[in-house]
């Protein structure tokens, strides 16, 4: 999940939903805009296990191809 360039600094959500399960959720921006995927090892990263429905977080986002992620989360 490391690869890709980082397209925006510093952006704000809530956590729509994250499976820890199938290791993957989304974000809710709140600027607006599609939903973001954040992938486990992103939350891992964070040194967590899981995030919590509707707990605001900081994030980047990260383009790889024609998918984009949330990556760097700040909890």
């Amino acid at each position: 999940m490391g690869h890709g360039t980082i397209i925006a600094r510093d952006r704000t959500g809530t956590v729509k939903w994250f499976n820890a399960k199938k290791g993957y959720g989304f974000i809710e921006p709140h600027d607006g805009g599609p939903d973001i995927f954040v992938h486990r090892t992103d939350v891992e990263h964070a040194r967590r296990s899981t995030l919590t429905w509707g707990v605001d977080i900081g994030f980047d986002l990260r383009k790889n191809g024609r998918k984009v992620s949330a990556v760097n989360l700040r909890l």
